[in-house]
């Protein structure tokens, strides 16, 4: 619901907050369309229906556009969806949690691997952070969670994992959802990428629901352990939790910097921040 936005999420989802000159989704779906992926399922709500607008052609912004010669903008409009890149949208009929939503798209996936982005976390990596699992993937498939590490007083905001060994990309031998600092295994947090096998929904179904009567993604990926193999990437890049204000703002203000159009007055305006 994006509570923590409000009263800006009361009429907007809050994955359709811009940052910068683009919403939140669409730079999830712009990662995964550049981890090779062409088929998005957006699991969203009856109040999110702007998110399946702006992934549609807008027949009367484009003729506008074309008719004022506004060929670069026309261009930006167009790019949002590729032609070769196909939407479906399903509803979740009531907020049951991720492993829910999951479920939800499970007769769409079919029997094969699937990735999961959370819009709430933008992820900034080079290559591109999808992309780096989906090659870890490659050469030892399973289902792989995207993990960093986290302050230890901060692991009661994460799914904590422990893990085989010391490398970049390491078998998960557990998972344990926001554990109190001296009860976590480790300190390091799932981010919210995912590639998870198909058989993550039956794993799902066998899991008790947790509080608030949830279903979790991470009881689902608890459950798979020991059946099939499940991995974590410490993965090179930053990750901005959008889904706080702080975290929001801190991705506003990197991706202005780095954004050639208007980095230059970015800057100025900080530096005279600073400066008063």
């Amino acid at each position: 619901m994006g509570t923590r936005f409000l009263p800006a999420t009361k009429a907007i989802p809050k994955e359709m907050l811009p940052v910068v000159d683009k919403p939140l989704i669409q730079y999830a779906v712009e990662e995964a369309y550049q981890a090779g992926i062409r088929q998005m399922i957006f699991v969203t709500g009856r109040h999110k229906r702007s998110i399946e607008d702006h992934f549609d052609t807008a027949y009367e912004l484009e003729a506008e556009l074309e008719a004022a010669e506004k060929h670069a903008l026309l261009g930006v409009v167009r790019s949002i969806k590729p032609e070769d890149m196909d939407c479906i949208f399903i509803r979740q009929p009531r907020a049951l949690g991720l492993g829910h939503a999951v479920l939800c798209a499970e007769n769409l996936v079919g029997n094969e691997p699937f990735a999961v982005l959370l819009a709430d976390d933008l992820m900034v990596g080079s290559p591109p952070v999808l992309k780096q699992m989906i090659q870890s993937f490659s050469t030892a498939p399973g289902t792989v969670l995207a993990v960093q590490e986290v302050p230890r007083e901060h692991t009661k905001r994460y799914g904590i994992v422990s893990i085989q060994g010391s490398r970049a990309y390491a078998e998960v031998d557990g998972i344990v959802e926001k554990p109190n600092p001296e009860d976590a295994p480790s300190t390091l947090g799932v981010a919210g990428r995912y590639i998870l096998s198909p058989g993550i929904f039956q794993s799902i179904r066998a899991q008790p629901r947790g509080v608030g009567g949830e279903i979790q993604l991470t009881d689902g990926i608890a459950g798979l352990i020991g059946q099939e193999p499940v991995y974590c990437l410490r993965y090179k890049g930053k990750r901005y939790d959008c889904g706080s204000k702080e975290g929001f703002l801190e991705a506003t203000i990197d991706l202005a910097l780095a954004n050639a159009e208007v980095s230059d007055s970015v800057m100025a305006h900080l530096r005279s921040v600073v400066q008063a």
